[in-house]
């Protein structure tokens, strides 16, 4: 035990006053004050960090470091410093931290989340930029559409159990449109595949924010199995084989029904009918491995989002009541909306920024890892710092968003010029930013509307009532780590009089 602290000892002295070097003389941007060593690995909790980030912004500035074990820890609280660091400074600003857990140990480096910036984080990015374009997009409409019918009659049919429902909505929709494979029961091998390493990459992988004892101190994956305190070891490798199945099951069926003629037009095909002849084995690792990282990426994105716009219909009544009144007045009682509706209905489409905006699904991202020393605003930021984009206080700036905690899709139905437009438009930061930013974020945004349309032109969405008819207000809480995500609340979710009409029941 002596060897150990005094190794332990050593560590943390190299780390903190050798590995810095010169930069001890720099200046940091400002930020509260940690401990010698360890730094402010106490002022990080992992519930609701979102709301710490946002107090440290308001008495720091736009721009906060803090360290622990001696990394830096940068957090850009303005949309205008995110976009000159992450996207103008890209090269130096878009790898990623090295997670021994996640990416190493459990394998996750193949899933873009994780890549470091290097030339299969280019390759595949590529590959989906080609893919996931607006107008490619509009192919996948029908595949959008197909699936929403059967979403509304299990939501119908079970309210109780709607998260369950949005994620079988969203692994359907996902799998259909990447792998052109069509969900007909909740015992589809594909989707019970992708659900498990889903909710393994969500709930256990990340279940501390992503950062396990072992990226700490990463010499720990050198424990022998049998030594106590080697458990996380035992768990990577079943992590690591379910991460392994998913992205081979669903890419091998796509293979046969390639070969045997009756693949549907989705992302794999695109880009395998794209590279032809000339596929090489690279460029069928890039396909399946970018086509795996959509599922990924999208699941809990899209329970997030859909969540909490189901929250807000329920606290904003007036809101749902609007909404619906427009979607009559343009859509008409007789079918659902569809993507040629869209431009007729500019009420909806505040709803829609304003739950992007309020939501902010992923309040702080995944961290950027600075390749190089650089300097920015006269402040130093060292060489392998985890750079956030604290997105939660660019949803909350009260100059950008007056009343900002509120949920006011009003606010954007005022006329602005251009450039003020695009500043306040929630998905120039929600998605990401950089060379980081989410690439399938056209086809969330796009996905997200037209569920949100058919939710509110099929159902009321409101309040419950108890047996004694008191109205229950929705208890909010945010227990993930890494999503800002309601926890289930009860809320009374029942058919529109013309709803057995419009789902052709």
């Amino acid at each position: 035990m002596e060897l150990i602290g005094t190794t332990l000892l050593v560590c943390f002295l190299v780390v903190v006053f050798v590995a810095p070097g010169s930069s001890r003389r720099k200046q940091f941007p400002p930020g509260p004050k940690g401990f010698p060593l360890i730094g402010n690995i106490f002022d990080l909790s992992l519930k609701e960090l979102w709301l710490s980030l946002a107090r440290w912004a308001s008495k720091y500035g736009d721009i906060v470091y803090i360290h622990v074990f001696g990394t830096g820890l940068v957090f850009l609280n303005d949309a205008e410093a995110a976009v000159d660091l992450m996207d103008r400074k890209g090269s130096i600003y878009s790898d990623r931290p090295h997670l021994v857990m996640a990416g190493e140990l459990c394998g996750g480096y193949n899933i873009m989340s994780f890549t470091g910036y290097n030339n299969q984080f280019r390759r595949q990015r590529r590959l989906m930029q080609r893919a996931l374009t607006p107008l490619v997009i509009k192919n996948y409409h029908p595949l959008l559409e197909m699936e929403t019918i059967p979403f509304l009659k299990r939501l119908l049919s079970k309210p109780t159990s709607y998260v369950d429902h949005i994620r079988r909505y969203a692994g359907t929709l996902t799998l259909n449109v990447i792998y052109g494979h069509q969900v007909t029961s909740d015992d589809d091998r594909c989707l019970k595949i992708a659900e498990a390493c889903a909710d393994v990459l969500a709930n256990d992988i990340a279940g501390g924010g992503f950062l396990w004892l072992v990226d700490v101190l990463p010499f720990l994956r050198h424990l022998p199995m049998w030594v106590p305190g080697s458990g996380f070891k035992h768990k990577a490798i079943r992590w690591k084989a379910q991460l392994t199945e998913f992205a081979t099951v669903p890419y091998e069926e796509f293979k046969e029904k390639m070969e045997n003629g009756t693949a549907k037009l989705c992302y794999c095909s695109t880009l395998v009918e794209a590279a032809g002849k000339s596929m090489t084995e690279q460029d069928e690792f890039d396909i399946k491995y970018s086509a795996n990282t959509m599922y990924s990426a999208s699941l809990d994105t899209t329970i997030t989002i859909v969540t909490s716009f189901m929250l807000c219909m329920v606290q904003n009544p007036d809101v749902r009541i609007k909404a619906q009144a427009e979607i009559d007045r343009v859509v008409g009682k007789d079918r659902l909306p569809d993507f040629n509706d869209r431009p007729s209905l500019p009420y909806l489409e505040c709803v829609l920024s304003e739950v992007f905006r309020w939501t902010a699904p992923v309040p702080y991202a995944l961290p950027h890892r600075l390749m190089q020393d650089d300097m920015y605003r006269n402040y130093f930021i060292p060489r392998g710092s985890f750079v956030f984009a604290n997105i939660w206080t660019m949803t909350r700036n009260e100059e950008m968003y007056p009343n900002a905690d509120a949920f006011v899709p009003g606010r954007f139905e005022a006329d602005v010029d251009e450039e003020v437009k695009k500043k306040r438009d929630p998905r120039n930061f929600v998605f990401g930013f950089g060379r980081r930013r989410c690439p399938g974020l056209y086809l969330a945004e796009q996905s997200t509307w037209l569920l949100m349309a058919s939710m509110l032109a099929a159902l009321d969405i409101q309040k419950a009532v108890d047996d004694k008819g008191k109205v229950i207000d929705p208890e909010v809480r945010y227990e993930n780590s890494v999503f800002r995500m309601p926890a289930q609340f009860k809320m009374d979710i029942r058919p529109r009089e013309h709803a057995r009409k419009l789902m052709n029941v």
